[in-house]
């Protein structure tokens, strides 16, 4: 379905980014994974990738720093020579995140989980009006829908990458699409190993 594609997910070292990788892979796509610290992981992923019969490479970057984001689209371009699908996964919930909290807590979790999605769009969205051709897949939140006293700026960021979305899809509109998600509680992170009763709670009971 996906031969000849070239696949660049950030966040790609675990969790949903770790499936998403390689689910295009068993699909025969070139993939390129983005990971901020997780390099054990990430080689995990490549080497998986390697032995599904498919090329893969791992890219180490912050994504809050715009240069390194630039950096991600240069060097997926000077391996593969092209990007035809963007994966906007990278992100994470920052302890103190309440209401209550500090505005540097804020400021971090933005930054986390808007700021460096747009960094990686905006160059991305330049190539792919270059190209004629690219479609964005941004992973939000259902903390994007309906916003969390214990999670105020992580929801904040969520509610804005469903936005900012919207005007990807007018930008690559003529010869691409831009589509988000919002999943709730997944197996990564801390879901991953939450107790059952707490994981069966929150699903159930969420607004």
């Amino acid at each position: 379905m996906f031969k000849d594609k070239v696949i660049l997910i950030t966040g790609g070292s675990s969790g949903i980014g770790k499936a998403t990788a390689l689910m295009f892979a068993k699909n025969e796509a070139t993939v390129a994974i983005v990971y901020r610290e997780n390099k054990t992981g990430a080689d995990g992923v490549v080497n998986e990738i390697g032995r599904l019969g498919q090329k893969s490479i791992a890219i180490q970057a912050n994504l809050i720093n715009e240069n390194e984001a630039k950096n991600v689209i240069e060097v997926t371009l000077k391996e593969f020579g092209k990007i035809d699908v963007l994966v906007n996964n990278a992100g994470k919930y920052i302890i103190g995140d309440e209401w209550g909290g500090t505005s540097e807590v804020w400021t971090r979790s933005l930054q986390s989980n808007l700021i460096s999605m747009m960094n990686v769009s905006k160059y991305a969205v330049q190539l792919f009006q270059k190209q004629k051709n690219g479609n964005m897949v941004n992973v939000a939140s259902r903390h994007g829908i309906h916003g969390y006293p214990d999670a105020m700026a992580y929801s904040a960021a969520k509610a804005g990458v469903i936005n900012i979305t919207q005007i990807y899809a007018g930008l690559l509109a003529p010869f691409g699409r831009a589509n988000s998600v919002s999943p709730w509680a997944t197996k990564a992170g801390y879901w991953l190993t939450a107790p059952k009763e707490e994981v069966e709670e929150t699903i159930l009971n969420a607004p």
